[in-house]
């Protein structure tokens, strides 16, 4: 069955599913449990039958453990996905060390993804961060360089600043922007958002939800071992503060028949034809839910109540994206 619309990923690129498969927690990226193993694959199984084709991990996660498990997943289905790889965070026993974006460690890292998802070309490679250790001409000019090798098909950055996009572009063209983006989190719709529409450059949206957030599930306080305690954004009064904003969206969501989590991911799926919706799934139940959120429509009124209230800085408190 094939019900998911499609986006184009830069101006001459490819189309894929405008609903993208994060395959993050398919794996131990924290060094927690790994989720279990058939059920992680009969997930990506019943996506693809979906026409979700744009599985999205990282060389990083699990470490390499993510992609393993893609590449058992499409054995002998290989054109059916549409796989989108991140590199350059080095991890070690569950915590982040920093980055590596020389272009001798690159050469090297796509070695070893094409190796594990059992691939000859990957279909979006790009940096999982640009920290500025290494020039952006040193690092997309390398990627360009594995493209003329048949080893990658489109560009594609992640975390990074609306001059570093622009330079990015100009050095090969960029297909995606992979970005994390919410009601929650609309910061980059001042600057990073207008310059990937000025260039044709389409956006991956990942944490749709905001860590959780705008699920109307949270409750305050969070548990004493839950990680996100360590996040401005879920600490005591910031906690109740962003609760209550959250109110309006389960009212919302509960008058139009959906779940909170729908009408989140249906909104950030509304603010473009360009943007995706990446939402992370590990079991085939979370399918139809965020399946049924792409076929969501607002009023007028609704679309302004939402952005009324998810006004930037409505929410207080910064996540992991340092905001």
């Amino acid at each position: 069955m094939k019900n998911i619309t499609e986006i184009q990923l830069g101006q001459n690129g490819p189309f894929v599913s405008k609903l993208g498969l994060g395959c993050m927690r398919m794996s131990s990226i924290w060094g927690g449990s790994v989720p279990d193993e058939t059920e992680s694959i009969a997930t990506i199984h019943e996506a693809l039958a979906h026409g979700i084709n744009f599985l999205n991990t990282g060389d990083f996660y699990g470490a390499g453990h993510n992609e393993i498990l893609i590449g058992k997943a499409i054995k002998g289905r290989r054109d059916d996905a549409f796989i989108s790889v991140k590199f350059g965070a080095i991890f070690h026993n569950g915590q982040p060390l920093g980055m590596d974006l020389r272009p001798i460690a690159i050469k090297n890292f796509i070695n070893y993804s094409l190796t594990r998802l059992g691939i000859e070309t990957i279909d979006l490679y790009q940096p999982s961060r640009i920290d500025n250790s290494v020039p952006v001409e040193d690092i997309i000019g390398t990627v360009a360089d594995l493209i003329k090798e048949g080893k990658v098909r489109n560009i594609g950055v992640s975390e990074i600043t609306a001059d570093q996009l622009r330079k990015a572009n100009s050095i090969y063209p960029i297909s995606a922007l992979e970005i994390g983006y919410s009601l929650a989190d609309r910061q980059i719709e001042s600057e990073l958002l207008p310059v990937a529409k000025e260039l044709g450059i389409a956006i991956v949206a990942f944490a749709n939800t905001a860590e959780g957030l705008l699920t109307g599930e949270m409750k305050a306080p969070l548990a004493a071992n839950d990680y996100r305690n360590h996040f401005s954004r879920f600490q005591s009064e910031n906690l109740i503060h962003n609760l209550n904003k959250v109110e309006v969206l389960k009212q919302l969501a509960s008058n139009k028949g959906y779940t909170p989590t729908q009408i989140a991911i249906a909104w950030v799926k509304e603010q473009g034809d360009h943007i995706m919706s990446l939402v992370s799934m590990s079991r085939r139940s979370r399918l139809p839910e965020n399946i049924a959120a792409m076929d969501i429509v607002f009023t007028p009124e609704e679309m302004n109540d939402l952005n009324t209230t998810f006004a930037t800085g409505a929410i207080l408190g910064g996540t992991y994206l340092k905001r």
